[in-house]
């Protein structure tokens, strides 16, 4: 009974062995290469986004901005109808009409 104990505890340390090797030789030897970063993971720029500096500005500024786009009533009605549209307000709806009056 002994003997069987020894062989079966052999195998078991055997087959063990046997497993870790086969793991050990499948890893990769190096890391991968690192790939470039997508761009969103890319480091922001020191210059903040156009609705990030329209969404910061006064009330002054955003009504000299809105005197001079009512110039152009037609484009002008149809930016605020977007917006109106797509429920934007306060500085949300600021960035938007920027930029579709600057586009």
């Amino acid at each position: 009974m002994n003997r069987t104990r020894a062989f079966v505890a052999a195998g078991v340390v055997f087959v063990g062995a046997v497993a870790c090797g086969v793991a050990l030789a499948q890893a990769p030897a190096t890391p991968p290469a690192k790939t470039a970063a997508p761009a969103a993971a890319a480091p922001m720029s020191s210059n903040p986004s156009a609705a990030a500096r329209i969404e910061a500005w006064t009330t002054k500024q955003w009504d000299a901005a809105k005197q001079e786009w009512a110039k152009d009533k037609a484009k002008w009605a149809d930016c605020r109808n977007q917006s109106s549209k797509q429920k934007l307000e306060g500085r949300k709806s600021w960035s938007f009409l920027y930029k579709c009056m600057t586009s």
